[in-house]
């Protein structure tokens, strides 16, 4: 900082050009209604001195500077008759006495002390931009200047609310006279701030803890609701607007997770946060904190601990990266080679100051926990610490420096024209022009050859720090997620990527740096993360409705217990990623499986995953593995349900990614049911046996029903079983410890094959199970006698029972039982004779479900009149009537579309058949991916895009109501094909 006095009547001549001689005539104007009341203005009119041109030049590029003119003209006058240090250091000694007691010993108001501190910016910082226009001061003179004005505020505000506080009872200070002597309030500053460079219309950046134990509060629990209340009240007296204008737009959201924190923490609290969840953009940013309000000393004294966390005590070379991909991603990129001037955001833009504060910081993370002289806070002089100690060559040094301080001095003007906190070039010539003048060049094209020339020099030379500079431009665009606040490019680039809130996208991905989950609260697993965001959010957004498959993601990740391996898997996996993007994205019943499971996720790291079929061998070979180490029971249960969960997700999987169509994928949930049912018999079975020892001649089977007996299951599908069961006449009770006559032995075995399947443990429900197709329905025994069930479907059950039991499959069991009970099915099937009765009894039941559930929609492909009711009964009628038309029934796929080749070719018109063949499998392939993806009705308006996409996909289809269009056709063709089959009758 200089010392001299120095005056604006030591300006140069044609220092500034004006903005154009319309913009001169006003301000003349406006400096004549000034001269009125202050003689030293009107004595410069009258002058034809360089001082006076210069004045009138920087108010016609400063809109913001004239405002202030005219609003303080005893303040122009000040400016151009005394040397401008003085007025600059009075008006900072106000600022920091701005909340002491006047001479009549009266404490100020907290009114008093916003307006004192106004006041004092206000002044101070015209005089500053004026000194720095004049070139009496240069950039480095006007951003310590500007700092310590911060500082003065900062101090004064703070020893006001402790002051205030105390005098009312909340606190009790060591030292009224010096509030902050002792109290244990630590403020920092952070940024530009900590190092001293504060820019010309700078927002400040704090972060605040505080000392529970410090003894000035009472009671220190009360601690953390006091001082986080002040601090409200801190931001409130800096930056809220009033008639005087605002001190400074103050940020404390560099704090530690700052979303879910009070404005101010306990030093014990933050200490836990920094060792164990802090990030390195967060070490980068603390090599320039320092304490400029508060207890200095405690302030002092936890930047001393923070030592360690900030800088590490070997090479840190893996800090490099993460830095670095953070600087990949706010990169900017207008036009590959070229960098723009109108436009062109000289913090963060290609070869801005940014890079330069990043190309000293990564080499302070590395090396400065060896080398404590690299722990600087200024720039520069970190720029020659690093120079002495050989990590630069003094020409790096040199450029690096003379480039920091003329985009300073840019940034400066860009902000001095309104006094707006940006750092972007304008757009257009006119405005540039301003910026031009106030660099004091007499066109733009000199002013843009100038800046230029530094960014390339500035941008050569971080490259060469990493080597590659061909990987530092992304055509993504900005992409910043440190701290909290939203960076403008950033919301744009998202909204560019396909995201429509981007604002709520970006503070997902805050989420995840700031380590909330467990899955990134390892510093690994962030750097993986941060190296993967910009392909996360480029491939996510792809998708339509991006931000709803981005916020499944960050569902799904949550529930993971460690992200290191998955993160890596998809930063090397362009596949995978594209995978988890398409279940996010269209899925959401998916998303939400792996979200409360992600074990289930374990199976798609296979990569052979998608080359396999889940044929039943697949599936055998892997559930006998699986049960293998099970000792018990419960095990036995818990790992059946793990091994279903995570075998029908990857079959899942395979539908949505087309590798598998509906039929295939019904079959294979299927026989997974099948196995699992087998399994959990058996293991039933020992339980029972263990209790209740074996029934003589006891012999039990399950046949499955419905669409489990057709292989026709869902995603979602319950199960339909029926439990048959038969033992030795002779015998009266069963062998074991606690014997049980045979209707309760067996009715035993059902309720805990039941039980086994659906009741919900921590591992989930394997199937919910239906037993209502059993003979008599619910009102009628659980488990049923062979010669109970004979006699019921020979003599009493109804068409509709005879229908139900055209899709009955024996899954498992006692072999010589599911004999018998097959050669009974076949026999029932081939008695039915009368094929007009059973055809009005069709029609009749058809027309009975058509009544009491109609369809909710033309997507309702269960129930709308020639959906897949209508098939499946045309398949069961043909079944019922085949024996009494003299077709032999060889053999039986149990299958609908198997039933109807069967049948279809002697009982069909064959264009009807190939009609009816070619529905259900479009219907099969459609109710199949919307039970996988969703619960509930498929509603185009409200489906997630991608299942709209995939739906699309299966239907061959290129849009959605094109395919609508169509399923209305065919189903309508099926309907007549079922009344041509039934009426024929």
């Amino acid at each position: 900082m200089k010392t001299a006095d120095p005056r604006l009547d030591q300006v140069e001549s044609q220092l500034i050009r004006p903005l154009n001689q319309a913009e001169v005539k006003s301000v003349l104007s406006d400096l004549r209604d000034i001269a009125k009341a202050e003689p030293a203005v009107a004595a410069l009119l009258e002058s034809a001195s360089p001082l006076r041109d210069f004045l009138v030049n920087v108010l016609t590029l400063s809109p913001y500077l004239r405002e202030t003119a005219n609003y303080d003209p005893s303040l122009v006058a000040a400016a151009i008759a005394e040397p401008l240090l003085p007025q600059i250091e009075r008006l900072v000694t106000d600022a920091r006495n701005a909340w002491a007691p006047g001479e009549n010993g009266a404490t100020p108001t907290e009114a008093e002390v916003m307006s004192r501190l106004r006041i004092a910016k206000r002044k101070a910082a015209f005089l500053i931009a004026l000194a720095d226009l004049a070139r009496i001061f240069d950039g480095r003179t006007t951003t310590q200047w500007l700092s310590t004005l911060a500082e003065a505020a900062i101090t004064a505000a703070i020893d006001h609310l402790l002051l205030s506080a105390h005098d009312a009872g909340k606190l009790r200070l060591v030292n009224t006279a010096a509030p902050s002597e002792g109290s244990g309030v630590i403020v920092l500053g952070m940024g530009k701030l900590g190092a001293g460079e504060l820019n010309y219309s700078s927002d400040i950046d704090l972060v605040i803890f505080f000392d529970e134990m410090a003894g000035i509060v009472p009671n220190p629990d009360d601690a953390i609701d006091i001082f986080p209340r002040l601090m409200r009240r801190l931001v409130r007296i800096l930056q809220e607007r009033t008639a005087d204008g605002y001190v400074f737009r103050t940020d404390l959201r560099l704090r530690p997770d700052p979303g879910s924190t009070p404005l101010a923490i306990p030093v014990d609290a933050a200490m836990i946060y920094y060792e164990g969840r802090g990030q390195n953009w967060e070490r980068a940013a603390f090599i320039k904190a320092r304490p400029v309000g508060g207890d200095r000393e405690a302030g002092a004294a936890f930047l001393r601990n923070l030592v360690p966390f900030v800088f590490r005590k070997y090479l840190d070379y893996a800090a490099i990266a993460d830095i670095h991909s953070i600087k990949r991603q706010i990169h900017v990129h207008k036009g590959h080679g070229a960098i723009a001037v109108k436009g062109h955001n000289v913090k963060l833009g290609r070869g801005g100051i940014r890079e330069i504060e990043f190309f000293v910081q990564t080499q302070q993370l590395i090396a400065g926990g060896r080398m404590p002289q690299l722990r600087c806070r200024a720039t520069e002089e970190t720029l020659a610490e690093l120079t002495k100690a050989k990590w630069i060559d003094g020409e790096t040094s040199a450029e690096l420096a003379e480039a920091y301080w003329y985009l300073r001095d840019v940034e400066h003007r860009i902000q001095m024209v309104r006094d707006e906190q940006t750092h972007l070039l304008p757009e257009t010539e006119a405005e540039l022009k301003r910026i031009a003048y106030l660099m004091g060049y007499s066109d733009t094209a000199s002013f843009s050859e100038a800046l230029v020339s530094r960014l390339k020099t500035v941008e050569r030379r971080y490259a060469q720090l990493f080597e590659q500079e061909a990987k530092l431009s992304s055509e993504t665009g900005n992409l910043v997620f440190t701290g909290q606040g939203d960076d403008p490019d950033t919301l744009a680039t998202l909204r560019k990527l396909g995201f429509e809130r981007p604002s709520d996208i970006a503070n997902v991905i805050r989420t995840w740096h700031y380590g909330r989950y467990r899955a990134t609260q390892s510093v690994e697993a962030r750097e993986r993360l941060t190296e993967l965001a910009p392909e996360l959010l480029r491939v996510f957004g792809e998708s339509t409705r991006a931000d709803e498959a981005l916020l499944r993601f960050d569902n799904f990740i949550s529930g993971l217990p460690a992200g290191i391996q998955l993160f890596s898997l998809l930063g090397n996996n362009p596949a995978l990623l594209f995978l988890i993007v398409n279940i996010m994205s269209s899925a959401p019943r998916l998303a939400e499986i792996i979200a409360a499971k992600p074990h289930v996720f374990d199976g798609m790291l296979d990569p052979g995953l998608m080359a396999e079929l889940p044929t039943r061998d697949y599936l055998a070979e892997r559930i006998r593995g699986f049960l293998a180490p099970a000792r018990h029971y419960e095990e036995v249960l818990d790992r059946l349900r793990i091994f279903a969960s995570e075998q029908r997700f990857l079959i899942g999987i395979r539908l949505l990614t087309g590798a598998i169509r509906g039929a295939m994928a019904g079959r294979a949930f299927t026989h997974l049911a099948d196995l699992v049912v087998e399994a959990a018999l058996d293991a039933v079975m020992k339980e029972i046996r263990a209790a209740h020892g074996d029934y003589p001649g006891g012999r039990v089977a399950v046949v499955g029903m419905g669409k489990l007996g057709s292989f026709e299951l869902t995603a979602g599908s319950d199960i339909d079983i029926i439990l048959l069961y038969d033992y030795d006449d002779a015998a009266g009770e069963s062998s074991g410890p606690k014997p049980l006559d045979a209707t309760r032995y067996f009715t035993r075995i059902t309720q805990r094959l039941i039980s086994a399947l659906s009741a919900p443990t921590a591992e989930g429900v394997l199937y919910e199970v239906d037993m209502r197709l059993r003979p008599s329905g619910n009102k009628g025994p659980v488990a049923t006698r062979i010669k109970s069930f004979e006699k019921y479907q020979r003599e009493e059950a109804w068409t509709w029972e005879h229908m139900a039991l055209t899709r009955a499959r024996l899954i498992c069991g006692d072999s010589e039982l599911i004999g018998e009970a097959e050669r009974i099915i076949a026999e029932v099937l081939s008695d039915k004779t009368d094929p007009k009765r059973i055809a009005r009894e069709v029609s009749e039941m058809r027309a009975l479900i058509e009544k009491e559930k109609p369809p909710a929609s033309i997507w309702d492909l269960k129930l709308i009149p020639g959906g897949l009711i209508d098939i499946e009964f045309i398949a069961q009628y043909l079944r019922l009537t085949a024996a009494g038309k003299g077709i032999a029934v060889d053999g039986d796929d149990f299958n609908t579309s198997g039933q109807l080749k069967l049948l279809g070719s002697e009982l069909m018109d064959r264009n009807d058949l190939e009609l009816c063949l070619a529905a259900l499998s479009l219907y099969t392939d459609i109710s199949q991916l919307i039970r996988l993806c969703i619960d509930g009705e498929f509603d185009p308006s409200t489906a997630p895009a991608g299942l709209i996409e995939v739906v699309c996909r299966a239907g061959d289809c290129p849009e959605i109501r094109l395919l609508e269009t169509q399923l209305r056709e065919l189903s309508g063709a099926v309907r007549s094909i079922f009344e041509k089959v039934t009426r024929a009758a």
